[in-house]
């Protein structure tokens, strides 16, 4: 019994010195007549923006009151840098076009790949402009027949089009 009466006797005063610095410090704290800053806080709604995926970017001036009309390009994740690839003729027989865009200047590398991916031929493999790229490649004598993966790398950006060689 003693050992219950304690237990309880513990939370009872843990209690009641919980409420008691509560109310200290509450009672510590004045609250202003004219202070409204919890009030417009309550009162505040988000406001919808226009433009939701834009990127509000504030320069210094270069110089003191005069105002630069720099305009500051920062790429976005969800723009892509490789589109529009296109290859042709498919099936292969003897001479292979590569086709695809480039949004801003990259390193590129071409790669022929078998189906265990392993490099069989790397096609090209250097930095262009942004633009449309052409590769043209005689594959005759150089790749047996079967199926193949060709991979086109820009930057960190890769894509992977299935071909065969007849």
């Amino acid at each position: 019994m003693g050992r219950k009466f304690t237990y309880l006797n513990s939370w009872f005063t843990v209690i009641a010195l919980a409420i008691a610095v509560n109310v200290a410090l509450a009672k510590g704290v004045v609250a202003q007549k004219n202070d409204t800053s919890y009030l417009k806080l309550l009162r505040s709604k988000p406001k919808a923006t226009l433009f939701k995926n834009t990127l509000h970017l504030a320069l210094p001036p270069i110089k003191p009151a005069v105002i630069s009309t720099t305009k500051i390009s920062i790429p976005r994740n969800d723009d892509k840098l490789l589109t529009n690839v296109q290859i042709y003729p498919n099936p292969v027989t003897e001479i292979i076009n590569v086709k695809y865009n480039v949004s801003r200047n990259a390193f590129v590398n071409v790669k022929i790949m078998d189906v265990l991916g392993n490099d069989v031929v790397t096609l090209f493999s250097q930095r262009v402009e942004n633009g449309e790229q052409n590769i043209t490649y005689n594959v005759n004598n150089r790749l047996t027949r079967g199926f193949y993966f060709l991979r086109i790398m820009a930057g960190s950006e890769s894509i992977n089009k299935r071909i065969s060689v007849l």
